[in-house]
């Protein structure tokens, strides 16, 4: 811990700094607002952008004090140790091939972490940074924002309360075109470093949404893969990193399953999709309708599932902010997220939230996909 994470910590705001997501940045407005909404953050510091003008014009916008404002993520890890009102948390909202190198600078100076998926670049530099937040006692949240849904947290619930019976098969699918043309090749910074290996790392589509697509399925269904068969491919000539993965997965248990994450499905928004099935029932969960769950029964008709009408789950009460017919979505699920951190850090709950053991698997999930894909679809083990 940091020598200035003393006192009550129910009195005051959660002091958080933040390393990229500058200007221009969706991710980084998303974060900030997530981490507003409940009035438990206060963005006090950052390294907006590793080019120091624009960092500091970065902070300005935000309020934040030029002295508070760096050029550097390292010096910034070092200052804010050290100040009595240095921060508490880091959110990292970076390229992926930064995310351990911040990570461990912010860690081993004892805050805790925020940070985008995916968790590293390889698995065995997450566990490099798993040893170091552990020994730490440090927690550390992976932003998979989909589990902040209310109705995502009840079709875990349901499964969990045996309502599907025995799981026999999960699909889960993300579509997205936004890269179906060579963006990369035109100006688009997201595009660019998402294409670039030495900065996205071995895995494009890959790392960047089917890891959201396998910890949702992961998430909602318990299950864990113990093996799997994948293709990767690159549909936009010239592009390096694969823009579109397919796999099929066997489950401890006996469930099997599918997944494909594709950025170059025309017509395709956001269309992340879930459905579970088991020997009473299904569930159909919709990204894009992220206020609804439809549960069917076998031999009944289906039922929809809507926030805030009943029935409800235990849990999933304590997710909402609005009341029933008024919307909710992509920004309060992040929310959630932050809500729950800081119900952690405060000790008024336990870490129920992505974590380092979700960055590890889903690690591992790259991993096997690129050795599959090397071994012609062939089936691996997880690791």
């Amino acid at each position: 811990m940091n020598d200035h994470d003393t006192g009550d910590r129910s009195r005051r705001r959660i002091r958080l700094g933040m390393v990229g997501g500058g200007e221009g940045s969706f991710i980084g407005a998303a974060h900030r607002i997530a981490a507003r909404l409940d009035d438990q953050f206060e963005l006090v510091a950052g390294a907006l952008s590793s080019t120091a003008e624009r960092a500091h014009a970065s902070a300005a916008a935000l309020h934040i004090p030029r002295e508070r404002s760096y050029a550097d993520y390292a010096e910034m890890a070092r200052a804010e140790a050290q100040r009595p009102d240095g921060i508490d948390a880091v959110a990292i909202v970076t390229p992926n091939h930064l995310h351990v190198p911040v990570a461990l600078a912010f860690a081993e100076q004892g805050i805790h972490v925020i940070c985008d998926k995916p968790l590293a670049t390889s698995l065995a530099q997450a566990r490099t940074l798993a040893e170091t937040v552990r020994t730490r006692g440090l927690l550390f949240l992976l932003t998979h924002t989909y589990a902040g849904y209310p109705m995502v947290r009840q079709a875990r619930d349901l499964v969990a309360a045996g309502q599907l019976g025995e799981l026999r098969i999960v699909q889960v699918e993300y579509a997205q075109d936004w890269l179906g043309e060579p963006a990369e090749q035109q100006g688009n910074k997201q595009a660019e470093w998402r294409a670039d290996p030495l900065r996205a790392g071995p895995a494009g589509a890959l790392g960047d949404i089917g890891t959201h697509a396998y910890h949702l399925a992961r998430y909602v269904s318990g299950l864990r893969v113990q093996e799997l068969s994948a293709e990767l491919s690159r549909f936009v000539p010239g592009r390096v990193l694969d823009d579109h993965v397919q796999a099929m997965l066997r489950f401890d248990g006996g469930a099997r399953g599918m997944l494909w994450a594709s950025q170059v499905a025309s017509g395709a928004s956001n269309a992340l999709r879930l459905r579970v099935y088991g020997t009473r029932a299904s569930l159909h969960f919709d990204q894009e309708q992220p206020e609804q769950l439809w549960l069917a029964p076998r031999g009944e008709p289906a039922r929809l599932l809507r926030r805030g009408l009943p029935p409800q789950t235990q849990t999933q009460p304590g997710d909402q902010r609005l009341p029933a017919g008024h919307p909710e979505g992509y920004l309060e699920a992040f929310a959630g997220l932050y809500r729950d951190f800081a119900q952690a850090w405060r000790g008024n709950g336990s870490a129920d939230f992505p974590g380092m053991a979700d960055g590890l698997e889903g690690m591992a999930f790259i991993e096997a996909v690129l050795r599959s894909h090397q071994q012609n679809a062939g089936w691996v083990r997880m690791e």
